[in-house]
């Protein structure tokens, strides 16, 4: 497609001292077989200088790791878990936006999952990494059990500081369609924020994701480009309709990555950047979509790996670098450590929120307690060559950051003075 790879920006090694690695290394060790102090927040800070808080949405959490929506947030049982497991936030499945009648303009991806399989994948690079494949897609059960997850969602939440985020696809006018179901926005927005409040936060705005899922890539829908960035200009301003002031809701967009090349990847983010009414935040960047792979008899499915994180980020570097400011953003794709986490955070990033590395097989782990969520965080922040504390001291070197505490937030957006300074 005329794209060209982007080099990481952080080098192989992180450049710290040798005793901060043994630290981190006995941790490692101690941790997987017993666990870590709780909150591991406050260890963090105390016994390794750092700060952990950070942003999604505009809103405070007290750490940047959020579940993905997927198959993995669908369940008071899964939440309950990664509450446990201290997650910053969990985006819940993405459920099909209906109108007062209970149609589903998008019911098509209504689509239960009928199994999933966890397989290698190796990239263009040839660096190897993971990847998930089912046939599955949206919310399959009815509205009302979605809004009864919301609730439950949240008063689980509720005392351990989580932030709960609910998902929808709603109506986009295809190929040959007049208009958009007005109705539909209005009517679903308003009732996922009721069960929102009523769960629990009566006051503060509501987290939303527009979903747009890796699979608009392989339908008619997105076959114009045009098309895609009147959808992306449009749909904030509808889904604010559904609620009395726009500032109760805060709307993300999660952006597909779609059939086309770099270019088109950068005019989606210079539209949402330019609309008259731009959403709050957005995700970036959704699955890949391959035409041609195939699952279970399905041709064309989405599927993530290196490739996925390699576009990423190579997009970001280039739209970061053209703007003097940038909305509010959440990172996706191919998130396995603590190193490329904050590849993503040089770039704008503000919270990380996985998938895939919160599935592998049990091997991959190296902790043997805890659940998944769990044995996926030991491996984040405390890997010795590849999670974030060392990551996080190697930047505070290398870009001179306040070291009392070193602040995660204080890396956000700073690859051109990365760039700068180590060319000094």
């Amino acid at each position: 497609m005329g794209d060209h790879p982007t080099p990481e920006l952080l080098p192989a090694q992180p450049q710290v001292e040798r005793a901060l690695v043994e630290e981190v290394a006995n941790d490692y060790q101690e941790f997987a077989e017993n666990g870590w102090p709780d909150p591991l927040e406050d260890y963090l800070a105390e016994r390794y200088r750092i700060d952990v808080s950070a942003e999604y949405a505009g809103a405070p959490i007290k750490n940047p790791w959020g579940k993905a929506s997927g198959q993995l947030s669908m369940t008071a049982r899964q939440v309950a878990e990664d509450v446990q497991a201290g997650l910053g936030f969990v985006v819940l499945k993405t459920v099909i936006a209906e109108d007062e009648s209970g149609g589903r303009a998008m019911q098509d991806w209504a689509v239960q999952e009928s199994r999933m399989v966890v397989e290698p994948i190796t990239g263009q690079s040839g660096t190897r990494g993971w990847t998930v494949s089912w046939k599955g897609r949206g919310w399959w059960g009815t509205f009302d059990e979605y809004l009864q997850l919301i609730r439950d969602a949240q008063q689980i939440a509720s005392s351990e500081g989580t932030l709960i985020v609910p998902s929808c696809k709603y109506h986009l006018p295809g190929i040959g369609e007049n208009g958009w179901n007005e109705a539909e926005y209005r009517h679903t927005t308003a009732l996922l924020l009721n069960a929102w409040r009523s769960g629990g936060d009566a006051v503060s705005p509501m987290p939303l994701e527009k979903d747009f899922s890796p699979t608009l890539a392989g339908s008619e829908r997105a076959a114009q480009q045009k098309q895609i960035l009147q959808w992306l200009q449009t749909v904030p301003r509808l889904i604010r309709s559904g609620v009395d002031e726009a500032a109760q809701v805060r709307v993300g967009l999660k952006l597909f990555n779609a059939l086309f090349d770099d270019q088109f990847q950068l005019d989606m983010l210079r539209a949402i950047h330019e609309s008259d009414q731009p959403p709050d935040f957005f995700i970036y960047g959704n699955r890949l979509f391959d035409p041609e792979r195939e699952f279970e008899g399905t041709r064309g499915i989405a599927y993530g790996g290196p490739d996925l994180s390699d576009r990423n980020l190579r997009v970001m570097s280039r739209f970061a670098a053209e703007q003097d400011s940038m909305l509010p953003w959440s990172a996706t794709g191919n998130i396995h450590s603590g190193k490329i986490a904050l590849e993503y955070a040089l770039r704008g990033a503000s919270s990380f929120q996985l998938h895939t590395f919160f599935q592998l097989p049990g091997s991959e782990y190296t902790a043997v307690v805890g659940n998944k969520t769990q044995k996926a965080l030991h491996e984040l922040y405390f890997h010795p060559q590849q999670g974030l504390i060392v990551w996080l001291h190697h930047l505070a070197g290398v870009l001179r950051l306040p070291t009392k505490p070193i602040r995660l937030k204080d890396t956000v957006g700073k690859a051109g003075q990365l760039v700068i300074d180590e060319n000094d």
